[in-house]
């Protein structure tokens, strides 16, 4: 499968064969970047903000997923799980939404605006992950050092960092550097795309750094 970053938490994942997802799609006109000029048959949304929500930007969608649940669309398994707000506590908190992908035995988690780290009950309830897409940038979801946390708790093969700071952004946030030297790595050189089957899954966790597309 190859999976590619369009900017803040916007994936486009594909499989010759399945349906194609697109995570997280954007207003260009609220958060920066390009108008995305994406094609998908599935859109999901973690929750409802103008960086997150904008699915009339995805041509030829048929389903738009915004909560949790579990779906078989296209030969894709999906489970929706909802984090933040969980308790009275937390009504302020956002409602979230992360999801796992499952492309024939790769897994993919897209984490949203996952603010807190979830409870090990949460993370039991995902199963295994190959792939994590996890926001590294603080503003109102994860900063650096929880999200290599959660990485640690996850252990998956291949982590790929988002909703950092980018010179197209408006939105403030912090720049990826933090992320990368809370993971003790040193730079990172990012590559196009990701191209993953699932006999090149790593067994350690590794970074792998994306240009967003336009």
């Amino acid at each position: 499968m190859e999976i590619n970053w369009h900017g803040l938490s916007c994936f486009r994942l594909t499989e010759r064969g399945m349906a194609t997802v697109v995570t997280d799609p954007y207003d260009h006109a609220s958060v920066g970047f390009e108008p995305l000029k994406l094609r998908g048959e599935i859109v999901t949304i973690s929750h409802d903000a103008p960086g997150h929500n904008f699915e009339k930007s995805v041509k030829g969608r048929s389903r738009v997923i915004t909560g949790p649940g579990e779906f078989e669309i296209g030969g894709v398994f999906i489970t929706g799980v909802q984090t933040n707000r969980k308790s009275k506590r937390s009504t302020k908190e956002p409602r979230n939404t992360l999801y796992v992908f499952d492309y024939d035995g790769i897994t993919v988690a897209h984490l949203g605006d996952l603010q807190r780290v979830p409870s090990q009950t949460d993370i039991e309830s995902l199963g295994g992950v190959n792939v994590v897409l996890v926001p590294v940038g603080g503003g109102k979801s994860l900063n650096a050092s929880k999200a290599a946390e959660i990485v640690s708790l996850l252990e998956p093969g291949i982590v790929i960092p988002m909703h950092y700071q980018v010179p197209e952004s408006k939105i403030k946030l912090a720049p990826l550097s933090r992320f990368l030297k809370e993971m003790g790595v040193g730079k990172v050189d990012p590559v196009p795309s990701l191209k993953i089957t699932r006999t090149s899954v790593p067994t350690e966790a590794r970074v792998v750094v994306l240009d967003h597309k336009h």
